[in-house]
């Protein structure tokens, strides 16, 4: 059984959601590790990771516009304000969309379906670099 792990670094643009099914397939195929189980974890409490439709962009949109409609940046409806109206709304967002997911591994590919991407979700208004660990184990 072999491992390997690091960390992919996103830098983000503010709200929405951000492709990384680019740079996680291509670690995974220099991995050598034919078949096995990826994990990936976003080191952050604002921000979330999910599998969604990677062919039609309006669905990610849709998605962002559900999220802003279910967890809405109504200051007066929350205690934790301290950084601001936007970070309270950013954590229940987080809980909603996950912050792992776990993807098997075949012939050193990812056995994501046809019209599937992987995603971190920035639920925050403002840039940020977050962190998103990749640990995969297999043989």
């Amino acid at each position: 059984m072999k491992q390997a792990q690091d960390i992919l670094t996103v830098p983000t643009t503010g709200e929405g959601f951000f492709d990384i099914t680019h740079a996680v397939t291509a670690w995974v195929r220099r991995q050598g590790i034919s078949t096995g189980l990826l994990t990936v974890f976003s080191q952050h409490t604002s921000a979330g990771l999910l599998i969604q439709e990677n062919a039609d962009p309006d669905v990610l949109k849709d998605l962002g516009t559900f999220l802003k409609h279910l967890v809405p940046e109504t200051a007066h409806t929350y205690r934790h304000t301290v950084e601001g109206p936007d970070d309270m709304p950013a954590h229940i967002r987080s809980m909603l969309t996950g912050v792992h997911l776990s993807l098997p591994v075949r012939e050193g590919r990812l056995l994501l379906g046809t019209w599937q991407g992987i995603y971190l979700a920035e639920h925050r208004q403002h840039a940020h670099t977050r962190r998103i660990v990749l640990h995969l184990i297999g043989e």
